[in-house]
């Protein structure tokens, strides 16, 4: 039976973090690495050019999805068929404006062939009527009232990029500078390396989708982000308070000691508190449709590489703090 210095019974280790340290950077530099490579790789790509495949949002555009009026099932069609059909569209001339060419539209069909997803660039009502009427032949008929068209312009689109970024940004800072006031600049440089282990892992999973399968990324990725970046915080702190508190208490202990102690005690609260967030995400990810459906997934990764972060590499890059800083830190 284990005592501490101050005389009471202290609880068997349940995860020795510190003497598994490497295992831990090891994963993570696997993960954080193929992230990497999927952002060059999309980065370099000339179709897309970004780190992620910007979706509507961003570039701006016009989106047609449309609901096929199918008995039992829809019949038999392809991606193809539907981009032949746009390759001959003849769209009505605006004044003043060339006519939009439709030879990239991105075609997506969802639900096994019962929904079409159209993005091509911007659109007139005029012009998005007839590009629907033109499908009528290879795809219809369709449902009544199970149209959808949005048109965002490039302006738009672009100033929504921008404002994403720059929440991202202030995000951070402030993280950073709440963690300085309250800890120590020690505890918030590495609480902003598990962050940005986070972000880039759960961007370089989607980088790689959006190569792989052509997912795009839209305003609410941005803010699946940020709540990843509230959530990892959250429970790196947790974990640092812990080890401040175990400092106080072991001080006479080596700091690998008071880590491994810190971790076992908010182990079993980490499990939990991600177990439940994990549970109205898959919720939404089997019964919330197609529009949180992305939203959820990266929320969900969010949490499950937040949670590893906060347990495992924050207070394993601290325990190789030289001692007599850290101890310092919590004087």
């Amino acid at each position: 039976m284990a005592f501490n210095s101050s005389g009471s019974e202290e609880r068997p280790l349940r995860f020795p973090l510190t003497s598994r340290r490497r295992q831990v950077w090891l994963v993570s530099a696997v993960c954080v690495l193929l992230s990497l490579l999927g952002i060059v790789r999309s980065w370099t790509d000339p179709q897309i050019g970004l780190p992620l495949r910007p979706g509507l949002d961003f570039t701006g555009g016009t989106q047609i999805q449309l609901e096929r009026s199918c008995a039992d099932s829809c019949g038999q069609l392809s991606t193809i068929a539907v981009e032949d059909v746009l390759q001959r569209v003849e769209l009505p001339v605006q004044e003043g404006k060339p006519s939009p060419k439709l030879e990239n539209a991105r075609v997506q069909l969802l639900d096994r062939g019962q929904s079409i997803v159209l993005r091509m660039p911007a659109l007139s009502a005029g012009q998005g009527q007839t590009v629907i009427e033109a499908l009528e032949s290879v795809a219809g008929p369709f449902e009544a009232g199970g149209q959808s068209v949005d048109t965002i312009g490039p302006s738009l689109g672009g100033q929504l990029l921008r404002s994403s970024l720059i929440s991202l940004l202030v995000a951070f800072a402030g993280i950073a500078l709440y963690i300085t006031v309250r800890y120590d600049p020690r505890y918030a440089f590495l609480a902003l390396v598990a962050l940005a282990h986070d972000i880039v892992i759960v961007c370089g999973i989607f980088a790689w989708l959006g190569l792989t399968t052509g997912l795009e990324v839209d305003s609410l990725f941005a803010v699946a982000l940020l709540t990843i970046a509230g959530y990892s915080v959250n429970d790196t702190v947790v974990v640092f308070d812990r080890i401040r508190e175990r400092q106080r208490i072991d001080g006479d202990l080596p700091l690998s000691t008071q880590v491994d102690r810190a971790v076992s005690a908010t182990l079993t609260r980490t499990i939990y508190t991600s177990g439940t967030t994990l549970l109205p995400l898959l919720a939404l990810i089997l019964f919330g449709g197609s529009t949180l459906y992305w939203f959820a997934i990266a929320l969900a990764l969010g949490v499950i590489v937040g949670s590893w972060s906060s347990i495992a590499l924050s207070p394993s890059l601290l325990s190789i703090w030289p001692t007599r800083s850290v101890a310092a830190a919590s004087a």
